[in-house]
């Protein structure tokens, strides 16, 4: 079968500047010498993208074999994107069909044509990772803002349309029976020897089905995924200080931790697996409502932290102290060290570790601290006669007011603690002065909340518990311990000589 030249001419308006489609056949007749050829014609039809009837019926005759080149007046004749100009190309020489444009004598066949075409790939390129980073950048942009996202609908939830900013999107919306059992199934792995098979068999016996599998049953992998799921926390201060004390990067201000909305969880590509530590991942408040109060949440998450499968890597696991003490000088961590000497484990500075810009802790008998510390929960514990449980009352909104207060001086402290290392003496002198102002401020704050009622932050523990756990604190795992620090300890401030202990209760 012979094979002829393909003319392609469009025009999309009839203009007085434009060329019309018959005089761009005219001067592609010359090119083919005389030759076999074949028009191919679009009139009306814009060259944004190739959707275009007789475009694609000489495609057609391309992909047969039966052309071996296509002729064009003008490059723009038969695209404006040079995206598209690429993929014809690549299409093109798969069929070993040359290419050539009259007015810009851009022929394939020839050595200056194939640079031409080199040159139009290269530009092809950058507009497809241009393109590539628009829509990276779109998507950071409405995920931080809240704005959903996509994938798999959560258990206990529907998808319903909503407006964020004056522009369409979706939210989830609770499914009444469905949220029941995501509540359930929270408070069950919550408790300390509770584990996911325990679960899925309290959930058979009950006769209690998944409406989302064929089988309606449940999976330990579905469960674990729920747990680790912050999308169903009713999102308040604990949770703000929990993800901020996991290294995660929070995009909401303290005071929009209200207790009502859930969260997103994001990751970067370069902070690892969700499932692993939560450092370098983002949260963003959502704008849905949360199913799970945070203290059970948080309870069921920490678990789900502390077990080997998902611990942060080089989590230390030598004290049920680890992750809550900091230095009574600059703020930082206590990291845990071993020695071979009579103290064997001894608490340090990890600032002054690294960088030794701390005066601060250099060696804290590890045992000695916590035998301390144990005794001070129980003493603390004492003073609470009354068996509060969860949802008796609501928490007092001024307690609310003064964390959040307490939470932005924070922020604030140590904002200015990482400017420290670069600072000079005139800065240093003003940073010193000003964190004294500022630590002025949280005293005057956490003298608020002592004279508040001690039983307004009671009501979320179960006290009678935690005496028990202590009493029997030796039987206890590793995990547990730690459990029951959380709940009783936000944070503790430790020198040689001196440990303040700020209570959740």
């Amino acid at each position: 079968m012979e094979k002829y030249d393909a003319i392609y001419g469009r025009q999309s308006v009839d203009r007085v500047d434009s060329i019309s489609i018959e005089s761009q056949i005219e001067h592609c007749q010359y090119e083919t010498r005389g030759g076999k050829y074949k028009t191919f014609t679009d009139k009306g039809y814009s060259g944004k993208n190739t959707d275009r009837p007789q475009f694609q019926l000489m495609l057609e005759a391309i992909r047969r074999g039966e052309v071996k080149r296509v002729i064009v007046y003008k490059l723009d004749r038969i695209s404006r994107s040079i995206l598209d100009f690429a993929n014809m190309m690549n299409e093109f020489q798969s069929y070993g069909v040359e290419f050539v444009s009259c007015t810009e004598k851009f022929d394939t066949s020839t050595p200056m044509g194939r640079a031409m075409l080199n040159i139009c790939i290269v530009f092809a390129q950058l507009e497809r990772e241009t393109i590539q980073m628009r829509v990276q950048d779109a998507y950071v942009s409405r995920s931080r803002r809240g704005f959903y996202m996509g994938g798999r609908i959560p258990y206990g939830y529907k998808l319903e349309p909503y407006i964020i900013d004056g522009k369409k999107t979706s939210h989830y919306v609770p499914i009444p029976e469905e949220a029941e059992i995501v509540k359930l199934i929270f408070t069950l792995y919550a408790e300390p020897q509770t584990s996911y098979g325990d679960i899925v068999r309290y959930l058979v016996a009950n006769n209690i089905t998944n409406s989302r599998s064929k089988d309606g049953g449940w999976d330990r992998c579905r469960l674990a995924e729920m747990i680790k799921n912050p999308v169903y926390v009713r999102a308040d201060l604990d949770l703000y200080r929990f993800y901020k004390d996991q290294g995660t990067i929070l995009h909401n201000s303290p005071e929009d931790y209200i207790g009502l909305f859930g969260c997103y969880l994001y990751s970067d590509k370069s902070a690892g697996r969700k499932t692993i530590h939560l450092e370098g991942q983002h949260v963003v408040l959502a704008p849905h409502e949360g199913i799970v109060p945070s203290d059970i949440w948080l309870r069921a998450r920490l678990k789900c932290l502390n077990n080997k499968q998902v611990v942060k890597p080089l989590k230390g696991k030598n004290s049920w102290l680890v992750g809550k003490i900091k230095c009574g000088k600059c703020g930082y961590a206590l990291t845990i060290r071993k020695a071979k000497t009579k103290i064997g484990r001894y608490f340090i500075c990890s600032r002054r570790m690294q960088t030794n810009r701390c005066e601060g802790v250099g060696g804290i008998d590890a045992g000695a601290l916590e035998a301390f510390i144990l005794s001070e929960m129980k003493e603390h514990v004492k003073q609470f006669e009354i068996l509060s449980k969860p949802g008796n009352r609501p928490e007092n909104p001024k307690i609310q007011e003064i964390n959040v207060k307490i939470e932005q001086v924070t922020i604030e402290i140590n904002k200015l603690l990482d400017k420290v290392a670069n600072a000079d003496g005139i800065l240093m002198d003003y940073i010193n002065g000003r964190i004294k102002e500022l630590d002025a401020k949280i005293n005057a704050y956490r003298q608020e909340l002592s004279e508040l009622s001690p039983l307004e932050n009671t009501e979320r523990y179960n006290t009678e518990q935690l005496k028990n756990y202590m009493d029997h604190w030796d039987e206890l795992e590793f995990d547990d311990k730690r459990e029951v620090v959380d709940q009783l300890i936000v944070v503790i401030h430790a020198t040689e000589d001196s440990c303040e202990i700020k209570w959740k209760i």
